[in-house]
């Protein structure tokens, strides 16, 4: 495989430039020196912003594009071996590697890589994270899959070994990391269409935490089911924490982290007392909303001690997050009713944010969902319809399919009588305008309206707000 040494900037072209992960780390490169140019099928925030530094981006994917002084092709999962660029870098004998692997190759260039990993929560934890970093002065180079405005995007470069990223499991793409200090949020049943069980899931989840090295840490949920499983015959460090149990269920113990006394003020923003061995070591503030926010503090807290930073410094950078864009986002309000906008597109996402949303000021609770492929909303239909039961009133749209092509045997109607069997009230339009309008007509001064998914329901709030 191709060694990037950051040391040494070369051309790097990257096919799909334009993804919230590709569009960062092309961004990281160019800051670096090498040289970038790129290519995608359309204009978008990412590409515009990269083009305004300078680099080069192609819109539309073709042979001509890969010319001979290009040292390394990167290209995304997304890219099929009949991509036009794709097989004119592998006819001229250009080095190609995907986005997981130079991530990986990245992580080697730095003395303390850390990889985020988990079903949910991957974003915000890394976002928390990087503040911590920040207020420690640490001075890290990060890498999230959101924007963080505290960075003003999705990457900042930093000059220590100190480097940040989320890593995700798809298409086991975190097995090309290579971490120092791991963190395992939560292992659940999801992207199913490449997993196909829950049992490939965990096993993915393993061999990851068995990527980082002696010298290293993983963080994990002692809260995962079975959670012995993954660290079983480790031979790094371990560190567990909880929210549900201070007895931990290896070697018969106490979780190294928990949080007890958790309370929320009158905006949904936890606070909690800190335990850490056994021990009460001081009250923590959150300025984000929501009991997955309390946990995803924890393995925070926890790094940031293992790396030496105060606890006033911690607990200042936590207070600090805010959140990232699509995360809980506080979009406006108009005529009375607030609008937030939350990325959740998998049932336990849903139950943490409209969980956070009851403790939210409102009168009622509409919920605008999009779900988000087809296999998802078939896979978890009934767990779907469950977890949406906590708003007041439902609203959805058709499936966003991203990467799928319908099958023809699941839609969005198939939800909204799973839902109506369950006494809610639900209502289903085809196009935003549509429920655009009816949210005009129905919600009223102090309603609470959250657009929800993680395709372009956001757009729906951003119209009404016209912004």
């Amino acid at each position: 495989m191709y060694k990037v040494d950051l040391s040494k900037p070369i051309k790097v072209h990257f096919i799909g430039i334009g993804g919230i992960s590709m569009s960062g780390l092309a961004e990281l490169l160019h800051t670096m020196n090498f040289e970038v140019t790129g290519s995608d099928v359309k204009q978008s925030k990412n590409t515009s912003r990269l083009e305004n530094l300078g680099i080069k981006i192609i819109y539309g994917q073709k042979a001509d594009n890969i010319s001979s002084d290009i040292d390394l092709v990167v290209y995304t999962s997304a890219v099929k071996e009949d991509n036009p660029e794709y097989q004119a870098a592998i006819s001229s004998g250009i080095a190609t590697i995907d986005r997981a692997q130079l991530i990986g190759q990245i992580m080697l260039n730095y003395s303390c890589p850390i990889a985020v990993a988990g079903t949910h929560g991957k974003t915000t934890t890394t976002s928390m994270m990087s503040l911590v970093l920040l207020e420690g002065d640490l001075d890290p180079t990060i890498s999230v899959g959101g924007i963080l405005n505290n960075i003003g995007g999705n990457i900042r470069i930093g000059s220590s070994g100190h480097f940040i990223t989320e890593a995700c499991e798809y298409t086991n793409s975190f097995l090309k990391f290579n971490p120092r200090i791991g963190i395992i949020l939560n292992v659940e049943a999801e992207h199913l269409d490449y997993f196909k069980s829950i049992d490939n899931i965990r096993s993915s989840f393993k061999a990851f935490a068995e990527r980082i090295p002696k010298d290293g840490l993983l963080i994990i949920n002692g809260d995962i089911d079975n959670v012995g499983y993954f660290t079983k015959d480790l031979e790094c460090d371990v560190i567990t924490y909880s929210l549900e149990s201070q007895e931990s269920p290896i070697d018969n113990g106490l979780h190294h982290y928990y949080a007890t006394n958790i309370s929320y003020d009158e905006f949904g923003r936890g606070s909690y007392d800190l335990v850490v061995d056994g021990e009460y070591i001081d009250h923590i503030k959150l300025g984000v909303v929501g009991a997955h926010n309390i946990s995803n503090s924890l393995p925070c807290i926890a790094m940031a001690r293992y790396l030496d930073i105060s606890l006033d410094k911690i607990k200042q950078g936590i207070l600090s997050f805010e959140g990232t864009q699509r995360r809980f986002q506080y979009k406006g309000q108009i005529g009375g009713v607030t609008i937030i906008d939350d990325y959740a597109h998998h049932p336990t996402e849903i139950k943490a944010t409209l969980t956070a949303a009851k403790n939210y000021p409102h009168k009622s609770i509409y919920l605008v969902f999009q779900p988000h492929t087809y296999t998802r909303t078939k896979t978890f239909l009934n767990e779907f319809a469950k977890e949406l039961s906590m708003a007041d009133v439902i609203i959805l749209t058709d499936i966003y399919a991203a990467r799928e092509k319908d099958p023809g045997d699941i839609s969005s109607k198939d939800l909204m009588l799973k839902l109506q069997e369950l006494g809610n009230e639900v209502h289903y339009y085809e196009s935003f305008d549509e429920i655009e309008n009816f949210i005009l007509e129905k919600c009223t001064h102090g309603d609470l309206l959250i657009t929800m998914g993680a395709g372009d329901v956001v757009n729906i709030g951003e119209s009404l707000l016209g912004i």
